[in-house]
């Protein structure tokens, strides 16, 4: 990684701090623990508990982190649902999209009943949706959640985490879907690998795509 572009990481992250409860637990943690430590030189009571009492509060925000990171992995099926992780679903037929006069696969999807156009990439790990869909659709950044970063044609940027409760296209149905919020992604939408490594499989034959889910539906049975 160059220097510009671990300053730009360092500094995204810095401004996202203000926007993300686990980030300024981490700080308040960490601040927190200094104080303790001094105490405990000072040898000033309580000190000793100050700084295993922040260890615990980083120990939980670690354990919170790793909970959000892990449902990335498709292997890992992770669903807290009071911490408003419920479990991601892809199911219905087998759909075919075919391929667009730009030489990409593009499908139009609801998400929570929104129409949007979302480009297939099977280069993105994550789903992401543009802030326009997100305010139509009503989804709004996970509270307290970790900033993530993305990389870009025109570099990193900063996004929010969210979930959708179901997104459909086809004969596909998504529910409890991860995606990020990206606004410097402009009016762009994508299907990421977090949604496509959740098929049975998915293909391109000629010029079509083919996803296949892992729980396919009788058609009278899709919705």
């Amino acid at each position: 990684m160059s220097i510009k572009a671990l300053w730009e990481y360092l500094a995204m992250t810095i401004s996202a701090i203000p926007r993300s409860g686990l980030l300024l637990m981490v700080v308040a943690a960490i601040a927190v623990s200094a104080i303790g430590s001094l105490m405990v030189r000072r040898k000033v009571p309580l000190g000793l508990m100050v700084r295993r009492a922040s260890t615990v509060v980083l120990g939980g925000v670690l354990l919170v982190v790793v909970l959000q990171l892990s449902r990335f992995d498709s292997r890992l099926e992770i669903a807290v649902p009071q911490f408003g992780l419920p479990e991601q679903i892809v199911e219905g037929g087998e759909t075919r999209i075919p391929m667009a006069p730009d030489g990409h696969f593009w499908l139009r999807a609801q998400i929570n009943g929104v129409p949007a156009n979302f480009l297939v990439d099977t280069g993105a790990t994550l789903t992401a949706i543009s802030q326009d869909l997100a305010d139509r659709a009503a989804i709004k950044p996970r509270p307290g959640g970790l900033p993530v970063t993305i990389n870009t044609a025109n570099g990193p940027v900063s996004a929010e985490l969210s979930t959708i409760d179901e997104m459909r296209f086809g004969s596909v149905a998504a529910r409890g879907l991860d995606v990020v919020i990206a606004p410097s992604l402009g009016q762009t939408n994508v299907v990421g690998m977090n949604l496509l490594s959740r098929l049975a499989s998915w293909r391109v034959e000629g010029n079509n795509m083919i996803l296949v889910p892992n729980n396919p539906q009788p058609e009278s049975d899709q919705r």
